[in-house]
């Protein structure tokens, strides 16, 4: 089975296609500035040149059939018609409670995404126009959900619910959800079959750190808990989200400041983390640069990012009663060589000793990090939640057959 695999925002879809017999990677590209007169579409056929056009592309319909029309172009495709694409699967963050595994689309299922705009507003209406814009180009093409918050759906309530009024989470939902699921479900399993242990007999730290980051606590298997919360801003700090912070802040700078709802969501979601603190950039890179240069705001933002990391890291240590595999995983977890000595170097309390030479190999395979006498294995793998949404995709659509 061929699947393509969509991952919509708003003014931009990422896509790539897959030979399910062999999970091989035929092509992958962007399309950017969706809505504007001078969009980009950068298709990446394996196998052959890379390929930019730029057009007028105002809505997400003519963005998929521009994704479509270069899989089958004569020089630059890979497939000999559309209809060797036999399923679609979608990326959508916010599945709430409605959702604890992927599934077929039906209207069903696209009227309860809607019913959880208000937890995802900036993501899940783009999943429903990236849903509607397969269905026309592909109309009768089986499509599949694949929800970032479905892994987290395991947690016990003592985790997941919020120290408020109990009305809050009964009336709205409000609770913590968590986010790239997929990446942690991903990791901790590779890492399980990379050590040759079952899963269910390890208790895993997955720390999936980007420009937006989280870590999860895996233990049996299951995600017991997890940093990011009803929203992606709780949590770790990150390149430009704030992270953990004493709510009455929120209240107290609108009063000082005289600023809206929207203007403190944009400053605590666009304007802080290390883009705050650095003054420079939110770039892990650089500001480690920074720091090397002897910047004192970068050397700032990276102590605050490498501090809060390790200890959520410490905590869920604290959680699990111990911890056997720490994973390090997406931009900044698998490529900060820096970073990731500076955590573990302090966690030797945990029986963490890390072995630097392995730590400086760069390498797109996983790896082990830690000494052959460390009593917790450290290791980087690097992440793959497209591969995942497709074998989800591959599985629903055969058994729905």
């Amino acid at each position: 089975m061929k699947v393509l695999v969509i991952n919509a925002g708003s003014s931009s879809l990422k896509y790539q296609v897959y030979d399910m017999t062999d999970e091989s990677v035929l092509a992958k590209g962007l399309v950017e500035r969706i809505g504007m007169d001078s969009s980009i579409l950068t298709h990446k056929p394996t196998g052959k040149e890379e390929v930019t056009e730029v057009s007028e592309i105002l809505e997400h319909t003519t963005a998929i059939r521009k994704v479509l029309d270069k899989l089958v172009h004569a020089e630059h495709g890979v497939l000999s018609s559309i209809e060797e694409i036999q399923a679609v699967g979608h990326r959508v963050v916010h599945g709430g409670e409605f959702f604890n595994e992927s599934a077929l689309v039906t209207d069903e299922v696209k009227a309860k995404i809607r019913q959880l705009i208000d937890l995802a507003p900036l993501h899940n209406p783009a999943a429903i126009m990236g849903i509607n814009a397969a269905e026309s180009n592909m109309p009768g093409v089986p499509q599949v959900v694949v929800f970032d918050t479905a892994f987290h759906q395991t947690m016990p309530e003592s985790a997941y619910l919020y120290a408020i009024p109990r009305v809050l989470y009964n009336k709205y939902k409000v609770r913590r959800y968590g986010a790239h699921g997929t990446s942690h479900y991903y990791v901790s399993q590779i890492a399980a079959e990379f050590l040759e242990r079952p899963i269910e007999d390890l208790k895993i730290i997955t720390c999936h750190v980007g420009n937006g980051g989280s870590l999860t606590a895996i233990q049996n298997g299951v995600s017991v808990d997890t940093s990011m919360g009803m929203t992606p801003l709780e949590g770790l700090m990150m390149g430009t989200r704030s992270g953990d912070l004493d709510p009455a802040i929120v209240p107290y700078v609108m009063n000082k400041e005289d600023l809206t709802l929207n203007e403190v969501n944009s400053m605590l979601n666009k304007h802080s983390g290390l883009l705050a603190i650095s003054g420079i950039s939110s770039d892990m890179r650089e500001i480690t640069e920074g720091m090397e240069n002897g910047d004192p705001n970068s050397t700032l933002a990276f102590n605050m990012y490498e501090y809060r990391l390790r200890k959520y890291i410490g905590s869920y240590a604290a959680a699990m009663n111990g911890v056997d595999v720490i994973v390090f995983t997406a931009g900044v977890g698998e490529n900060s060589v820096v970073l990731r000595q500076r955590v573990l170097e302090q966690l030797t309390y945990l029986g963490v000793e890390l072995d630097e030479e392995l730590n400086k190999i760069r390498s797109g395979e996983p790896r082990r990090i830690s000494t052959a006498n460390s009593k917790v294995e450290v290791l980087i793998i690097p992440t793959n939640e497209e591969l995942v949404i497709a074998r989800d995709t591959n599985r629903i659509v055969e058994e729905s057959k």
